[in-house]
């Protein structure tokens, strides 16, 4: 057997596993590194976050990346140059914290890496009907691998969108296996670029678990704050929006977009979200001379009302829940203060209520969807549409 096809089998066969989860979103603030420890697989999994850090992106890197961000036409030399570069770079960054938490890389046994989303295009979004939705992410399993000298998986989403799905949101599994309770109904709230929830409800089984995306999250604030307020890479604690007074019209408009009559669950990306979307917006509201602080309130009531509309058409009038935050708009006040007032059946807490930090959550999902990956049994997710396999990711091997 070759070394590597016995390193898995090792790694499998373990009853502890070390796992590295990495996360980089479509903020693309920084790349999010957890080291779990997990225990078993599937219903008896056991985890723990070892340690967590956040690696913040330089401008240099961030412009790299926006170079062909959601863009429909790039130039194709610097795609297949970067999608290698980002690998290389987020290895070494695996590297740097590992040193920084004195853990020696060899008791590792898998890195698990979401990659850096560039461009996702669910059904609903592109126009060519011949084909199906599709997702694509860059930084390369191969060489994170090799800079790491650590297995890694990769790719999650393709198998998602392979076996009918739309390659978000990809949270169902790990929210389901962290976070379901026997008696309490609870709401599990992303707020990256894009937002997503998890509902649920009291008791549920694994293929009564509802997900879906919502709309915007941070992503419009985000690139607005970029374009009007560099060096600013957001709006800290919602100051600009809090300085601002919300426009109606414009709200209206924002709203009338057929992605927000869609069935659910659906999916979108910033390829919708952008500032040609905004400016369409101003203009068919005549709101183009609107001050820069009343567009960031209008924007940030925008991605407040868009979530609380979707999360109260996926749950039944009247019902009591508790909501457990994470991702950036968590740290937005504003944001916050709005889906209050806007969600008067829930219960507001951060995930850390339930021992999840709320900025490495989502790394820790992946890592847990490596984790089934090598070691779990088949189980699939999503009974309200399609059943989506929880195997997901690309095996690299280091050498």
């Amino acid at each position: 057997m070759h070394q590597n096809i016995q390193n898995l089998v090792n790694v499998s066969a373990k009853q502890e596993r070390m796992v590295v989860g990495l996360m980089s979103g479509t903020s693309m603030d920084g790349l999010d590194i957890a080291l779990c420890s997990i225990k078993g697989s599937g219903s008896d999994t056991q985890f723990e976050l070892k340690a967590f850090t956040t690696v913040d992106y330089t401008n240099d890197f961030k412009a790299k990346i926006l170079s062909i961000f959601s863009k429909e036409m790039v130039a194709l030399e610097t795609l297949c140059l970067l999608n290698a570069w980002v690998g290389k770079q987020h290895g070494k960054m695996v590297l740097d914290a590992l040193a920084s938490w004195h853990i020696a890389p060899k008791t590792v046994d898998m890195i698990a890496s979401h990659g850096q989303t560039i461009y996702h295009a669910p059904k609903s979004l592109h126009p060519n009907s011949e084909y199906d939705p599709a997702t694509l992410q860059i930084g390369d399993g191969d060489h994170i691998a090799v800079t790491t000298g650590i297995l890694t998986l990769s790719d999650f989403r393709q198998k998602h969108v392979a076996a009918g799905g739309e390659g978000a949101p990809l949270a169902v599994y790990g929210d389901y296996l962290l976070c379901s309770h026997k008696t309490e109904n609870r709401l599990l709230l992303n707020m990256g670029g894009i937002a997503n929830f998890t509902y649920l409800s009291a008791g549920c089984s694994l293929d009564q678990v509802f997900s879906t995306d919502t709309g915007t999250g941070n992503t419009l604030m985000d690139a607005y704050t970029r374009a009007h307020y560099a060096p600013l890479a957001y709006d800290k604690d919602g100051a600009i929006a809090a300085a601002g007074k919300i426009n109606t019209a414009l709200l209206a408009d924002l709203k009338a977009h057929s992605f927000f009559i869609l069935d659910l669950p659906k999916t979108i990306g910033p390829e919708l979200f952008n500032l040609e979307f905004l400016a369409k917006a101003q203009k068919a509201s005549h709101t183009v001379d609107l001050s820069k602080e009343d567009v960031m309130a209008t924007l940030n009531r925008f991605s407040a009302e868009t979530i609380a509309d979707c999360i109260q058409s996926s749950i039944p009038a009247g019902t009591k829940f508790n909501m457990y935050s994470s991702g950036g708009g968590m740290h937005n006040p504003v944001l916050m203060g709005h889906l209050t007032s806007l969600l008067p059946n829930a219960t507001l807490y951060s995930s850390d209520v339930l021992g999840i930090n709320p900025d490495a959550k989502e790394a820790i999902l992946f890592a847990l969807l490596a984790n089934e990956a090598v070691a779990g049994t088949p189980l699939f997710a999503g009974g309200y549409a399609t059943k989506i396999p929880i195997t997901m990711g690309k095996i690299s091997f280091p050498i």
